[in-house]
C-alpha cells in the first residue's frame, strides 16, 4: 500500500498534479500517430534509443497476462525486468515497474516535471507525453530487459518507436476500437502487425484466417521472422492443466499457469514460447540453461495480474459478503466475455452473480450475452468517476433486454444487497470497474 507520511502525500500530489496538466496538452484523448513522439523524445535525448533489450507486445486480448507471465518467467530467472502497461487499475504508477518495483510518487513527480519542462506547450495526447515519460524512466535506471505493452493498435501507437526490439509478440486479434483500428479483423490486424521489424522474431498467437493472412504477408514483405501457435511452435494442454510446449527444437512440460482461464494456457504458451526460443539462441542472459528451464516453469506457475479473474480472498468485499467466492476480471469485450464464461464455468458449474458496469464505447449487449447461460442475479451500477461509463439504468437496461434477473444499483456494496447466498460472484465488465473496486477493497496492486 502507498504510504500515507507527509513527504509521501506530499510527491502523490505533485504526482497527480502533473498528470492532471498533461492531460489538458491536447484536446483528445486518442489521436493516433508518431510525428509528436518523436519530437517529444528528442527533447528529452532520445531516450528510446537507450533502453535495455525490449519485447514489444501488441493484440487485442491478453497482452497484459502474457506479459505477467513474460515477467514472472524472467524474474524467476534473475532477470531484472522493467514493464509498461496500461491502463492502470487503481494508480498511474503501475504503468512503470522499474527493475521489478512499481515507480514510486516521489520518482514519477520527478519524472513527469521533467519531461514536461521539455515539452513546453506543444500539444501531445496524455498517452504520448506519458509513454515518452516512461521511456525516459527505463533510459535511466538499468535493467535486463524491457517489457512494451502498446496503449492501442500497433502501427501508430506511442510505443512503435523502436529500431529493432529484441522481439514482438502479438496475441489474439479480435473486433474492437473500429473507430480508430479499423472496420475489419483485416484492418485491425494490419495496425497490429506494425510492430514487427526486420529479421526480428515476431511471435503470434493462433489467429482468425483474415488476421493471418495479414500478418503473414505483412512479416514477408518486411523480412521478419514469423512464428505462429500451431504451425511454427505448438501447445497443449496436459492431463494435469500444465502446458506441453513444442519450440525451439525440444519439448517443454511446463505447470498450470497461476493465472485462471483456458486461454491463459495460450497466453502462458505464447510467452514461453518467446522466452525459451530467445534462450536457445542466447538472446538472453543465461544463469544456464537447465536452471533457465526450471525458473521459466517456475514463473508460469508464480505468475500474478490484478483484475484478470482474481478472486477477492480478502478486504472489505470478503468482510461484507462471507456466503461464497468473490472474483474480479476486467474483461470488456465479446471475445472476453467467451473466455470469462467459459472460466467462470470452470471454476463453478452453477448460476453467478454478477456485478457489472461498462463503458458506452460498445454495445453491452455483446459483452453481456456469453454471460447469460450462467447469470443467477445481475446487478448493474455506473462506474465511478468515469464519465464515459454507462448509467446503472441503461446497464439495468441491456441486462433486463436478454431475459436477465437484472437490478440496478448505486454502488458497489450497494449492489451486494440481495445477491442469492448460494452463488459465488463475480464483479466484470471493465478494468475501470475492477480498479474502482480494489480501491474499495483497500487491496491496491502492488
Amino acid at each position: 500500500m502507498p504510504s500515507s507520511s507527509p513527504a509521501a502525500m506530499a510527491a502523490a500530489d505533485r504526482a497527480a498534479a502533473a498528470l492532471e496538466r498533461l492531460a489538458r496538452l491536447h484536446p483528445k484523448l486518442i489521436d493516433l500517430g508518431l510525428d509528436r513522439s518523436f519530437a517529444l523524445l528528442e527533447k528529452l535525448g532520445n531516450p528510446h534509443h537507450h533502453l535495455p533489450p525490449t519485447i514489444h507486445v501488441a493484440g487485442t486480448n491478453g497482452k497484459g497476462s502474457t506479459i505477467a507471465f513474460l515477467r514472472a518467467m524472467a524474474e524467476e530467472a534473475g532477470l531484472k525486468v522493467h514493464v509498461y502497461s496500461s491502463p492502470h487499475l487503481c494508480r498511474f504508477n503501475e504503468r512503470i515497474r522499474l527493475a521489478g518495483r512499481l515507480i514510486d510518487d516521489g520518482g514519477l513527480a520527478d519524472l513527469l516535471e521533467d519531461v514536461e519542462t521539455a515539452n513546453g506547450d506543444m500539444a501531445v495526447t496524455f498517452f504520448e507525453v506519458t509513454t515518452a515519460a516512461a521511456m525516459l524512466a527505463f533510459s535511466r535506471v538499468p535493467a535486463d530487459l524491457l517489457l512494451l505493452e502498446t496503449g492501442l493498435g500497433g502501427a501508430l501507437d506511442s510505443t512503435n518507436v523502436l529500431k529493432t526490439p529484441l522481439a514482438t509478440i502479438i496475441t489474439p486479434i479480435a473486433q474492437d476500437h473500429e473507430h480508430f483500428l479499423g472496420t475489419n479483423i483485416g484492418q485491425i490486424a494490419s495496425q497490429k502487425a506494425g510492430i514487427m521489424r526486420a529479421q526480428t522474431a515476431c511471435y503470434s498467437a493462433d489467429q482468425q484466417a483474415e488476421a493471418m493472412h495479414v500478418l503473414i504477408a505483412h512479416a514477408e514483405n518486411i523480412g521478419a521472422s514469423l512464428q505462429v501457435a500451431g504451425r511454427d511452435f505448438h501447445l497443449a494442454e496436459t492431463d494435469d492443466g500444465g502446458i506441453h510446449l513444442s519450440c525451439a527444437g525440444k519439448d517443454f512440460l511446463l505447470p498450470a499457469p497461476g493465472l485462471r482461464g483456458a486461454h491463459q494456457l495460450e497466453n502462458a504458451g505464447l510467452a514461453a514460447a518467446c522466452l525459451f526460443d530467445l534462450a536457445a539462441k542466447n538472446r538472453l542472459p543465461s544463469c544456464g540453461q537447465s536452471q533457465t528451464e526450471n525458473a521459466f516453469a517456475s514463473g508460469i506457475q508464480s505468475a500474478v495480474w490484478p483484475g484478470r479473474v482474481q478472486p477477492l480472498n480478502d478486504g472489505l468485499l470478503a468482510e461484507l459478503w462471507p456466503h461464497r467466492p468473490i472474483w474480479l476480471d476486467g474483461a470488456h469485450n465479446a471475445h472476453g466475455a467467451r473466455a470469462l464464461a467459459k472460466t467462470l464455468g470452470q471454476i463453478d458449474g452453477g448460476k453467478w452473480n454478477i456485478i457489472c458496469g461498462a463503458l458506452n464505447t460498445r454495445d453491452p449487449a455483446e459483452f453481456l450475452a456469453p454471460l447469460a447461460a450462467l447469470a443467477g442475479s445481475v446487478r448493474c451500477l455506473a462506474i465511478p468517476d468515469q464519465p464515459a461509463s454507462l448509467s446503472a439504468g441503461e446497464m439495468t437496461a441491456a441486462a433486463l433486454a436478454h431475459g436477465l434477473d437484472a437490478v440496478a444499483a448505486t454502488s458497489i456494496i450497494a449492489a451486494f444487497d440481495q445477491l442469492d447466498p448460494a452463488y459465488p460472484v463475480i464483479i466484470c465488465g471493465s478494468l475501470y470497474l475492477a480498479g474502482h473496486v480494489l480501491v474499495q477493497n483497500k487491496t491496491l496492486p502492488d
